[in-house]
């Protein structure tokens, strides 16, 4: 062996060389992993606090206006007997916000995203413990403002294309979506309160002094996005703009009887030899039945009541029927009982639903055999339904056939 040299400094097996190591791999390729540049101008503090703004006021009238919604509609039980049953027309004001703002939303949350849209990407990515918080507290918040608008606007639609329950899961993410609006703003304090008015303290630099004329165009088209939006979907529970209902997937004059319908007779599997013999079974200490014919010859009230649609649309009508506190009284029940109805329907979420003692005592919660003078028809609830003021449209229940005194 003393004719080998012996071997020193690096070896020279060429696949040995050749094979860089994983932060020189990472540095070479990170130029290609990262996004492509934002090189628009806007994207700039000022303009991400304007849009926060604004989107951060539509996000609160969502996530309260929700709150109502869902509570109305599965009120705990200590709530459930002191749930308000006026003003009449509430329900119809809240959800209208819920889901005239949500729309809007649709405008300012890409606006919002675009104007930060460089920090969203920023290289490295993570730099540090707090600000990799910081990132997963945005990415949260991202996935659900989207989540949220999505699902929402889908649910307008009547369309589930997923395999979850909507309204549990929409209610749960909102939740999510409301704590890291918190969390952002507490974290982001200081950058919002120093380009929160144009008097902020914060030094303006010539770049942002000449963009001020393009931010002004900036705000003011995503200012009429939102109102073209608004202007055109509100009509579907604001009356009046009804005519000008382009985009909402319902109208508030359509329909069987001048109202609209989200669950047909058909669809309920309610047919018409379910109802040929019909009677309302009503039980409590004093338990009876009606025919029809008996049911419409006791003494009729009549009122005028929103139908108020979880999907957003509403439309006020003229109502008549029987009081719903006097068929109880008739049973037997005592002051303060609540009321379960029970619905020809052969299936469904809402086949069985139960009001507490304010909307069982109000005068105005009728057992409704007429809709606008007619008697009402297979989609509208015939041959009785719920009407009640303040109420969700899902808890208007259709084609009842008893009810009982809780």
């Amino acid at each position: 062996m003393g004719g080998m040299a012996p071997r020193t400094g690096r070896s020279r097996n060429p696949l040995h060389t050749a094979t860089p190591s994983a932060p020189r791999l990472l540095r070479a390729l990170g130029p290609a992993l990262r996004p492509p540049a934002f090189t628009g101008r806007l994207h700039d503090p000022r303009t991400a606090t304007v849009l926060g703004r604004w989107l951060g006021a539509a996000f609160a009238v969502c996530f309260l206006t929700g709150l109502i919604s869902h509570y109305l509609q599965h009120p705990p039980g200590w709530l459930a007997d002191d749930l308000p049953a006026r003003p009449a027309w509430g329900y119809r004001l809240t959800q209208g916000l819920h889901v005239g703002v949500g729309l809007a939303a649709i405008v300012l949350l890409p606006a919002k995203l675009w104007a930060v849209y460089p920090r969203l990407f920023t290289w490295p990515p993570v730099r540090s413990l707090t600000h990799g918080l910081e990132r997963l507290s945005v990415a949260v918040l991202v996935a659900a403002g989207l989540f949220e608008v999505l699902t929402g606007l889908l649910n307008v639609a009547e369309w589930y294309p997923w395999p979850f329950s909507f309204v549990p899961v929409h209610y749960a993410v909102g939740w999510i979506a409301a704590g890291s609006v918190l969390l952002h703003v507490a974290v982001k304090a200081p950058g919002i309160r120093a380009h929160w008015t144009r008097r902020s303290a914060v030094r303006v630099l010539p770049d942002e002094e000449r963009d001020g004329p393009d931010r002004r165009a900036l705000l003011l088209g995503v200012g009429a996005a939102v109102g073209a939006v608004t202007v055109t979907t509100v009509g579907q529970s604001f009356t009046p703009l009804a005519p000008l209902d382009l985009l909402a997937p319902r109208h508030p004059g359509h329909g069987p009887q001048g109202l609209p319908v989200n669950r047909t007779a058909a669809a309920a599997g309610v047919s018409a030899a379910a109802v040929r013999d019909w009677v309302l079974d009503v039980r409590g200490p004093r338990p009876y039945r009606l025919s029809l014919a008996e049911l419409g010859a006791l003494p009729q009230t009549r009122a005028r009541l929103p139908i108020a649609c979880v999907e957003g649309w509403s439309v006020a009508a003229d109502w008549s029927g029987v009081p719903i506190r006097d068929l109880m009284e008739r049973a037997g029940a005592r002051p303060g009982a609540g009321l379960r109805v029970v619905s020809l329907e052969a299936r469904g979420a809402y086949r069985v639903m139960e009001m507490g003692r304010a909307y069982a005592a109000d005068p105005q919660t009728l057992l409704a055999l007429r809709l606008n003078g007619e008697v009402l028809a297979p989609d509208h609830g015939y041959p009785a339904r719920i009407i009640a003021p303040n109420r969700p449209g899902v808890l208007q229940t259709k084609w009842v056939t008893r009810l009982e005194v809780l």
